[in-house]
């Protein structure tokens, strides 16, 4: 056993569809992850719940002071419609997209989140699924679009909605552990 903590970050700004954070959180929380809610402010982001405002999460740490890489296990990225289309909008988020993508770490994408994978230039050659109305964005930054409920390609999870969301923390549980498992072997 590594005396590692296993660390996810939860890349999200207001207007993250509430069940996509807060369950994968519990979820990931529940097989023995910490989770780190990293935002473009510090304070607290607001939940979008259906039709309306949700509930508010505290912000973990900002995308200026997140620490390194190396400190995380995998990355999570919420949907809901306005969320990714707010970070996508801040270099800094993206370019934190771009590393874990470059450190081959886990990326779990729901809904909306794809946008993410798409500015990070992740998506081209690869198979994913989202939300229906991305998959144009995505085919047209060349990955192969499916309709799942978990696409799985590589170190990319991606999912298209809440109702998978059970499937989609499985997938992303179990990739950390056999990326967990590779690396013990590395360096024993």
């Amino acid at each position: 056993m590594s005396h590692h903590t296993k660390r996810i970050m939860i890349l999200a700004t207001n207007g993250f569809e509430q069940s996509e954070l807060m369950k994968p959180k519990a979820n990931l929380e529940d097989a023995g992850y910490r989770t780190t809610v990293v935002s473009l402010e510090s304070g607290e982001i607001k939940g979008w719940d259906d039709k309306d405002w949700g509930e508010a999460v505290t912000v973990d740490k900002t995308v200026d002071d997140f620490g390194d890489i190396a400190d995380y296990d995998g990355l999570l990225l919420p949907g809901g419609q306005m969320n990714p289309d707010i970070l996508r909008m801040s270099d800094k988020a993206i370019d934190i997209v771009k590393k874990f993508g470059a450190a081959d770490k886990p990326i779990a994408a729901i809904c909306h989140a794809p946008w993410l994978l798409i500015d990070a230039g992740l998506v081209n050659g690869k198979t994913v699924t989202s939300w229906p109305s991305l998959r144009i964005d995505l085919t047209n930054a060349g990955a192969n679009v499916v309709d799942c409920e978990v696409a799985i390609d590589g170190n990319l999870i991606t999912s298209r909605n809440p109702d998978d969301i059970p499937a989609f923390s499985k997938a992303m549980i179990e990739m950390l552990g056999e990326k967990a498992k590779a690396h013990e072997m590395e360096t024993t």
